[in-house]
């Protein structure tokens, strides 16, 4: 297989979707498992709350995983459109200001007349692309990735009510396995920016813990 497929293979998900996917299921799960009442919850209020937290997530990755799909077809379709009306012009003029939208608004700005010439001559070139086949096999890997890593999410923090001899046990280990899967989460995002990991750390965990708090008093 040849370099750029394997590489292009690999970022189905690059790492801040994965980390988003895995710290949404993880903030869906931690506010079934932080309603439950230390001093009041019994077995069947647990199995209640690990269910419900189990096909919420199930609910949620897949629609997280067809919303993935649907984002993905409506981009490839806008740079379907796009490549055909680069291909449609004949005014360099407005072939570079098509260039220029389409690019992140700072690149956009800042490209020069001869990197816009240089964009549309190597665009000019690619193949055509069917609009019917819009997605492929990869994109869909990737919505399984969004599905699976979502509805995996919540068992790192719910297993504990299933192993643990007492709820408030319990909920000790699954809030500390939270706050680890929180920090590691902000740690790769960190390492991902090239800016300090363990700031990062620390700050999706007191991200993710308001984003909790504020979820359950909103009634999530």
């Amino acid at each position: 297989m040849p370099e750029a497929e394997r590489d292009r293979r690999a970022r189905v998900l690059d790492p801040v979707e994965r980390v988003s996917e895995v710290i949404f299921g993880l903030l869906m799960a931690l506010t079934f498992t932080g309603s439950l009442s230390v001093a009041t919850a019994g077995r069947d209020e647990v199995r209640t709350m690990m269910a419900a937290a189990l096909g919420c997530n199930l609910a949620w990755g897949l629609a997280d995983a067809v919303m993935y799909l649907v984002r993905t077809a409506t981009e490839r379709a806008r740079a379907v459109n796009l490549l055909a009306r680069l291909r449609g012009t004949t005014s360099l003029t407005a072939a570079h200001a098509l260039i220029a939208e389409a690019l992140p608004a700072r690149l956009g700005a800042g490209a020069t007349p001869v990197a816009l010439e240089s964009f549309r001559k190597h665009l000019l070139a690619l193949p055509e692309v069917p609009a019917r086949r819009l997605l492929g096999r990869d994109d869909f890997a990737g919505a399984l990735g969004v599905f699976l890593l979502v509805v995996l999410a919540t068992f790192p923090v719910v297993i504990p009510f299933a192993l643990a001899d007492t709820t408030a046990h319990a909920l000790r280990i699954s809030r500390i396995v939270a706050v680890a899967m929180l920090f590691t989460a902000g740690w790769v995002l960190g390492r991902y920016a090239g800016s300090s990991a363990w700031q990062a750390g620390i700050a999706m965990t007191a991200v993710g813990m308001a984003l909790v708090g504020a979820i359950m008093v909103l009634g999530g």
